[in-house]
């Protein structure tokens, strides 16, 4: 029986705290670098006191523009200790830099030695850039900063990371996750998996994000493991670097595991690197159920779907291990967070019928940051508002419908798009799809769908399989074929940017 170590509501440094000195923390496979906690606790204490020498104090936003990297976990660890962590997407164009580092009103921003052209120019004049390098060693270093200057260790409520949310039906909102929840959804990952000293996460998800930062990171220190952080995850790589590293589990997108299927499929299968691999996990968007059947013939692990989001410091919901049961298109019962589904009235509904999810948790924020409106919106008698569509059933697991705002109606009947989506997707020919709703003059929307192929097939093929498969309200009246569906950095379809891309070709 693997033992389970616990984490309990604390602070970023005080999770790191309990491993021992020698352990190894962080490997880097390109580099073939490994660091120990000792060293890493040593660089973060460096890197706080660096930053409070440059006039960091608490509460004050550290922009990090950094890639996947030791030198990105440095920063946002120094960075909760010192003021609060403000990770953003080094792939950002100038004007996207420079409406986060004004909206989170960042201090100074971290950035590698050389490029990072877009971000330097978005901070200006105004904001001083810091770069951070890292030598041959491991050694991670602030350039331009000195020791010196000491830094109070912060209290569990104190806000050690800025995120926002992903605007896609807004403006993106400012989410404001607490040392404690951080760390106490850290310790739920934990447990939902028996994360403990022997095990290796490989992060092959962005640490910009919520998924990267508490599953594949936090969770991991927190428990004396290893997380192993490539530059970028390649799958022609893959084998290779879980073999030489060890790797128990990983936790990504679907997007990525359909990735490792397709190379699957050229020769690379379940013996090549994968002896240690103990589960694959996945989150941060819907997993087909054939997929997650193809990624279990193929790895010979259970596939582990899961639910999360920023607003809980990442996870609410997952599958479990074997031998409790696991369920294909549900994302589990909820991992030490209160689930409940709400009608728009606010009344709690019966197992088996679908309305809002709700949440409740030390993990969950209190509120948005200077957003009365929507905290006046999402929170309704202690409870948070997903916005996702979903039930409960029997056993307590829960499967997700879509988002609420996302649902097409079709002459007042509600139909979930996701539902289509699997539909679509359990054609042989079809690799991606996505479905919404379009503008109807009679209906007011009218269902239409776009797909991404692996093999040969027509819109009327396509047309004909939905026929056989859903009522016809339900059903796609165009299906467009194309090469690429949008999403963003994290894997997420871009549902929105697809209706409003063929509005114009609608009914």
């Amino acid at each position: 029986m693997r033992e389970i170590v616990a984490v309990m509501s604390t602070t970023l440094l005080d999770l790191l705290s309990s491993a021992p000195d020698q352990r190894t923390a962080i490997v880097l496979p390109e580099q073939n670098i490994h660091l120990t906690y000792a060293r890493l606790r040593d660089q973060v204490a460096a890197m706080a006191e660096g930053l409070a020498t440059a006039g960091v104090r608490r509460g004050d936003r550290v922009g990090i523009a950094l890639p996947n990297g030791l030198p990105t976990i440095v920063s946002f660890l120094a960075a909760s200790v010192a003021g609060t962590a403000a990770p953003l997407n080094p792939a950002y164009r100038e004007e996207e830099f420079r409406f986060y580092l004004e909206d989170t009103n960042a201090r100074v921003l971290l950035v590698p030695p050389d490029g990072a052209e877009e971000a330097r120019r978005a901070a200006g004049d105004r904001i001083p850039v810091l770069p951070v390098e890292m030598d041959a060693t491991g050694a991670v270093t602030l350039i331009g900063t000195q020791r010196g200057r000491s830094v109070d260790s912060p209290a569990a409520d104190d806000v050690a990371l800025i995120l926002h949310t992903s605007g896609s039906t807004g403006r993106p909102k400012r989410v404001p996750l607490t040392h404690a929840n951080l760390s106490i959804s850290a310790g739920n990952v934990a447990r939902s998996y028996a994360l403990n000293g022997d095990d290796v996460s490989l992060c092959a998800m962005p640490l910009f994000h919520v998924h990267g930062l508490v599953a594949s990171t936090l969770a991991t220190l927190a428990t004396g493991g290893t997380v192993v952080v490539p530059t970028k995850v390649n799958p022609l790589a893959f084998g290779r670097i879980a073999r030489d590293t060890g790797v128990t589990w990983f936790s990504a997108v679907p997007t990525l595991h359909q990735l490792l299927l397709a190379r699957v499929d050229r020769g690379f299968g379940k013996a090549a690197g994968v002896e240690r691999l103990r589960f694959i996990r996945s989150c941060s968007a819907a997993l087909p159920p054939q997929v997650m059947q193809d990624l279990e013939a193929a790895f010979g692990v259970p596939v582990l779907e899961a639910y999360g989001m920023t607003e809980a410091a990442h996870q609410m919901a997952s599958n479990p291990l074997p031998p409790a049961v696991r369920k294909p298109g549900s994302v589990g019962p909820g991992t030490d967070v209160r689930i409940s589904i709400m009608d728009g009235s606010g009344k709690h509904l019966p197992r088996g019928e679908r309305g809002e999810v709700v949440i409740q948790g030390p993990n969950v924020i209190r509120g948005y940051e200077n957003n009365p409106e929507a905290n006046a919106s999402s929170f309704v008698d202690g409870w948070f508002r997903t916005g996702d569509q979903g039930f409960l059933d029997a056993d307590g697991y829960l499967t997700l419908t879509g988002r609420i705002k996302e649902l097409i109606n079709r002459g007042g009947e509600k139909i979930a798009p996701r539902e289509i989506d699997e539909v679509l997707l359990s054609h042989p020919a079809v690799a991606e799809a996505v479905c919404f709703g379009v503008a109807h003059p009679t209906w007011g929307e009218e269902v239409a769908a776009v797909v991404v192929l692996r093999q040969s097939a027509t819109e009327s093929e396509l047309l004909a399989y939905c026929r056989e498969r859903l009522a016809d309200y339900k059903r796609p009246k165009q299906i467009h074929i194309t090469e690429v569906i949008p999403r963003t950095a994290t894997g997420k379809i871009q549902r929105r940017l697809v209706a409003q891309a063929y509005a114009e070709k609608a009914l």
